[in-house]
């Protein structure tokens, strides 16, 4: 089996270009991708080549983990059937290539149990779910506390502004450097953080992947306050001990979603109780993937990228 994939070669090397397929194994499917997302987190440090060592990465790497399609082979042992529109998050199915993401393919082969089956009505968002789920998964939790304020109005910012206003929780005030990004906003307030005079903040979420933010955070917090850390930091961490001290501070680092982070984000978007409208900004064919990920990345107007792949053979 063949497909045609994004290929990245090296920090700022791509292609558009051909890949074998692993063949299926027991309980594998196959899926044909119609939209890819473009991470601007692990995957902007892969381009830039300043992602830290971490296992199974290298090049010539297929990048992508958030990806939607249409099931076109499937072993009756799963519980997916062709036609069935699932999102994919990745896949290790190439023979030539690593597939530590593995998503930005036409083709991919993988396990039925690492699929999210979707309405096809959700079209590109649906390969938005992963983010969603993510951004479920830092508030979720035994103890863990709703935002008053999220740093950053991306659109990992925006999920966790929507999340919390769906949770029925007083709406948070968002911080945003950037004034063309505090646009979008549903039931809560964008402000610039120079223009907030607030120190009573209980829980702080970083949604902007920026780590000297750390001592204005713990600043703005009340006494045994807590900052959550939702990026992904590639320079070490610091922060003065005596205001952590004085406040009591709480720092916790959330990862990616887990499986029911992805099964009560889905509930959500059924229902109605989450939008992932208007998060999008940007569509290119997925041959032109050379031009869609400098935009993805340096574009100050794209918050988020997507590879149409329905006209590639």
């Amino acid at each position: 089996m063949q497909t045609r994939a994004v290929i990245m070669q090296g920090p700022r090397d791509l292609a558009f270009d051909g890949l074998a397929l692993k063949a299926p194994e027991q309980d594998d499917v196959v899926v044909e991708i119609s939209h890819s997302a473009i991470s601007t987190g692990t995957e902007k440090l892969f381009w830039r080549g300043e992602m830290p060592p971490f296992p199974g990465m290298g090049y010539p790497l297929v990048p992508g983990y958030e990806a939607f399609g249409e099931v076109v082979q499937a072993p009756n042992s799963t519980a997916l059937r062709v036609g069935d529109h699932v999102f994919v998050p990745g896949a290790n199915c190439f023979k030539d290539a690593f597939g530590l993401f593995g998503g930005s393919a036409r083709h991919i082969v993988t396990s039925s149990e690492r699929l999210m089956k979707l309405d096809k009505a959700m079209g590109p968002e649906g390969a938005l779910l992963a983010l969603a789920a993510t951004a479920r998964h830092a508030m979720a939790g035994l103890q863990n506390k709703v935002p008053d304020l999220i740093v950053g109005h991306g659109v990992l910012g925006r999920l966790l502004a929507r999340l919390t206003v769906a949770a029925g929780a007083p709406s948070p005030v968002v911080w945003e450097i950037d004034p063309a990004r505090r646009s979008g906003a549903y039931g809560y307030e964008v402000i610039a953080p120079d223009l907030d005079p607030r120190r009573d903040y209980k829980s702080i979420y970083d949604a902007s992947g920026n780590g000297a933010l750390l001592n204005e955070l713990i600043s703005r917090i009340v006494k045994g306050g807590e900052i959550v850390l939702t990026g992904f930091y590639t320079d070490p961490l610091s922060f003065a001990f005596p205001p952590a001290f004085m406040k009591e501070a709480r720092i916790r680092v959330s990862a990616e979603w887990q499986k029911e982070d992805m099964t009560a984000t889905r509930a959500l978007i059924e229902n109605s109780a989450l939008s992932l409208g208007g998060l999008i900004t940007h569509q290119m064919p997925a041959n032109e993937a050379g031009k869609a990920y400098p935009t993805a990345f340096d574009d100050p107007t794209c918050l988020k990228m997507m590879l149409n792949w329905k006209d590639v053979a």
